[in-house]
């Protein structure tokens, strides 16, 4: 692959090669540090997080996310009885598309449906499995990684040629700041989102104890194949009301709505190292989701075996389903306008 792109790259371009595309497409990993020696590496294979290591305050260094050794094992992880998605950017609609169906200026579109009856995640080769280009990587004062992604017309059936700009920054306060943009050559529906499983005491270990809060007071009522009903569910004396932080559920893959006054949508906090995550985020909700099994068929990083507990993803995304409940946020993307999506997580130290 050619890699004229990266050649105005400052000196110290920590650009590497990470494996071969089935078609021979060379894919790279790219490392940011910033000044207090946090470490995150990307590659354009999904615009995917594969590493994002925090100095601790006894000199420590953990590695927060999930992730594989090579490109060879995140391309047989989609082919697992349910696809993890380490790490990846998620499109062109994250989350499920009841039956594969959705309706837009009097046209109905019909998705390809790899989820029982339905989309999910953008479908059988969504954004998370696609190469992605690199536009630019500053290496200086909070460094930072421009990816694109040229979505086609009709690319899983969904309308419009839509170009996707993704911006990832690791700034000085220890925050993974990620944008999104996007825009449409058509009227079309886009929600995108980041799917990195998280654990606060390493990868290569559990989130069990490990404390939830969730400002929300609200999830989205779901059946049993997790498509929304369209109705709310009060918070108020449920299981899953985590508004006062407590343990980190073994179960969860619920869509909670978020308390628009304040941006704060979840923290994740690790008792054994005293770490902990704040996520923000200007999405109208977060898809909490423990999860990771690599069913003993793939290692993960440093031959880690990945369980049901081994890490819990943060889905700061658009309700899913949104394009076929008139009452929920708007998810159509007009032709001229643009699709804009800030989501940060915060690392702290006590």
């Amino acid at each position: 692959m050619e890699i004229k792109h990266i050649s105005h790259f400052t000196t110290g371009s920590t650009a590497k090669l990470f494996g071969l595309m089935p078609d021979g497409e060379a894919i790279h990993s790219y490392e940011l540090t910033n000044k207090n020696g946090m470490r995150l590496k990307i590659i354009n294979y999904g615009a995917t997080i594969t590493a994002l290591k925090i100095p601790l305050k006894n000199g420590e260094i953990v590695d927060v996310v999930l992730g594989f050794d090579n490109l060879e094992l995140y391309l047989k992880s989609f082919d697992l009885e349910s696809a993890p998605y380490f790490g990846a950017t998620v499109g062109r609609f994250a989350g499920r598309i009841n039956n594969g169906t959705f309706s837009l200026n009097n046209e109905t579109f019909h998705l390809n449906k790899n989820n029982n009856n339905h989309s999910l995640h953008g479908g059988n080769a969504g954004f998370s499995q696609k190469v992605w280009k690199v536009k630019n990587v500053n290496y200086d004062k909070n460094p930072s990684i421009t990816l694109t992604y040229f979505s086609p017309d009709k690319e899983e059936n969904y309308p419009g040629d839509l170009t996707v700009e993704l911006t990832y920054t690791l700034s000085e306060e220890n925050e993974l700041i990620i944008d999104y943009k996007a825009m449409t050559t058509e009227d079309t529906v886009v929600n995108l989102t980041h799917h990195s499983y998280f654990n606060l005491n390493g990868h290569n270990s559990t989130v069990s104890d490990q404390e939830l809060f969730v400002n929300s007071i609200k999830i989205l009522e779901t059946s049993n194949e997790n498509i929304p009903t369209g109705k709310l569910v009060d918070l108020y004396n449920h299981s899953f009301d985590f508004g006062l932080p407590k343990k980190c559920p073994s179960k969860i893959d619920n869509t909670y709505i978020l308390n628009k006054e304040n941006k704060l949508a979840a923290s994740f906090f690790s008792k054994n190292n005293n770490l902990k995550m704040s996520v923000y985020t200007d999405r109208p909700a977060v898809h909490i989701y423990v999860g990771g099994n690599c069913f003993d068929i793939i290692k993960g990083k440093e031959n880690a075996n990945y369980h049901s507990l081994s890490g819990i993803c943060f889905e700061t995304q658009n309700f899913p389903d949104a394009p076929n409940h008139s009452h929920f946020p708007n998810a159509v993307l007009k032709k001229g306008e643009t699709y804009s999506h800030k989501t940060t997580f915060k690392f702290e130290m006590y």
